[in-house]
């Protein structure tokens, strides 16, 4: 007897606990501003046109560094962070570091050489801070001739290889709403 006394107990805890939130949903739902996803927006997703290339993940974010042994310590030591040894990648006038992290990687780029891109970066930004951003595209030649379509500047003729022995480009910030985006081939 005290077993199904537990079970009606439980039963209208159940029901109560069930409308109590049911209630509660349909409150929120009626007072909060309806949301759209882009699985629920057809707009979205219908104006996207089709394209002989496509982006992939995000492979990196580059952060320039005015001390390449402080931002490693940073990254290792005190985050405990993966961190790569330094390599010189004298045809880009870096010196880069991969930070490894579990979805993407932080690349800290250092200037090698007085003609070094980051030189002058740092020249602006004494601190450092973020320089660009890497993202994947499985066609590197398919995306540079839609991107000239599209009126977007590539900062060279053609792609170069880069720090994962890869092609990348580069897309002037100035048509990329203020960042440098680096492209790579997947």
């Amino acid at each position: 007897k005290g077993k199904e006394q537990i079970l009606i107990l439980s039963q209208k805890y159940c029901i109560g606990a069930i409308h109590f939130f049911s209630g509660l949903l349909t409150r929120w739902q009626t007072s909060a501003p309806a949301i759209r996803t882009p699985s629920s927006s057809n707009s979205f997703s219908q104006n996207i046109p089709s394209s002989l290339w496509k982006l992939g993940r995000l492979n990196h974010v580059a952060i320039a560094v005015p001390d390449l042994e402080k931002a490693q310590s940073l990254y290792k030591d005190v985050l405990g962070a993966q961190v790569s040894e330094t390599v010189a990648l004298p045809e880009h006038g870096v010196y880069i570091v991969f930070v490894e992290l579990g979805n993407t990687k932080l690349e800290l780029l250092h200037p090698l050489g007085e003609k070094s891109p980051i030189a002058s970066f740092l020249q602006k930004n004494k601190t450092g801070g973020m320089h660009h951003i890497c993202i994947e595209v499985d066609d590197i030649k398919a995306a540079m001739t839609e991107l000239k379509k599209k009126k977007i500047r590539i900062l060279s003729e053609e792609p170069k290889i880069g720090a994962h022995g890869k092609p990348v480009i580069f897309l002037h910030p100035k048509d990329c709403h203020g960042v440098l985006v680096e492209l790579e081939q997947a």
